[in-house]
């Protein structure tokens, strides 16, 4: 008998629309594999909708706040439903920036330098020398990513906005010239590396989902000594953060910093994309892995007590 599969997809955060194409296309994928599929539209009844349905695994689509923050784990470790991807400590702590770097930083892995500041301090004057980055704290996909440039006055004044939902607190960094580079991990095993190339700003949120908004460079064109830290440095930080399942790392490498370049991760991503552009089905395809493959190796990792 097929197991019966909820693809928890939706929810409220800002990453809403990209989580209903990775949930529709999850779950047309699993019904494809022979699994009895359920597409939940997530939201704050879940623990009752799950409870009624019973089903024997969740295969969580989520992206965002809420999804991949250690909330919607910890409810299926309530009820004691299986579920895919990290567990609640891992999903919380890869959530919050400052809290990941720390633990990073500690396992020997290069991540840059940072301060928290509020977001009223970070509007009014420059709390790093330019060029440098600022972001929430707690927030995926980019949204409220501002890259101040050398010759910038001031920074970014979207920051005081009224509808700005990106928290009180906001991470500011040392920016990292050079190439966006992005490695997967599917179990204990480092997928390919790709480049990201973007005529972009930077890898935003348009970059990631529009249709031609990025190049995907797979495998990416570095030395091999390189390509292979890429790797085992996306291993060294799934196990540092205590993940499961499938999570993406996200690096920076300035080639013109020194013999062997510079080479930072940026952050670990517990909820890859989904979706027809996304990067880590790519690199399991690359790697032999359709994607049917792919969600079915992921519903049968699934467990309670990640």
């Amino acid at each position: 008998m097929s197991k019966h599969v909820a693809v928890l997809k939706g929810g409220w955060s800002n990453e809403r629309p990209v989580s209903l194409i990775s949930g529709a296309e999850c779950a047309n994928a699993l019904r494809n594999a022979g699994y009895e599929v359920t597409e939940i539209d997530v939201g704050r009844d879940i623990a009752e909708v799950l409870r009624a349905l019973k089903p024997d695994v969740a295969f969580n689509a989520l992206h965002g706040p809420f999804g991949e923050s250690g909330m919607i784990q910890g409810v299926l470790e309530l009820l004691q439903i299986p579920y895919t991807h990290s567990g609640v400590l891992a999903s919380a702590l890869a959530m919050d920036k400052h809290q990941a770097k720390i633990v990073l930083k500690a396992a020997g892995i290069p991540v840059t330098d940072h301060v928290i500041v509020s977001r009223a301090e970070a509007a009014r004057s420059h709390v790093l020398p330019p060029p440098y980055v600022i972001k929430p704290i707690a927030d995926g996909s980019s949204f409220g990513v501002f890259i101040v440039k050398p010759e910038t006055s001031h920074p970014p004044q979207e920051l005081l906005r009224e509808d700005w939902n990106g928290g009180e607190a906001v991470m500011v960094e040392r920016y990292i010239p050079g190439r966006e580079l992005t490695c997967a991990v599917m179990g204990d095993v480092a997928l390919g590396v790709t480049e990201i190339v973007t005529d972009l700003a930077f890898y935003n949120y348009e970059a990631k989902y529009a249709s031609g908004g990025s190049r995907h460079i797979l495998p990416a064109q570095l030395q091999p000594k390189i390509y292979d830290k890429v790797q085992k440095l996306s291993l060294a930080a799934h196990a540092a953060i205590g993940c499961r399942g499938v999570t993406r790392c996200d690096f920076r490498y300035n080639e013109l910093a020194g013999p062997d370049g510079e080479l930072v991760c940026l952050e670990i991503n517990t909820q890859p994309g989904m979706t027809p552009t996304s990067l880590a089905p790519e690199q399991a395809l690359h790697a032999g892995h359709s994607f049917e493959e792919l969600v079915s190796w992921m519903v049968e990792d699934a467990s309670c007590n990640r």
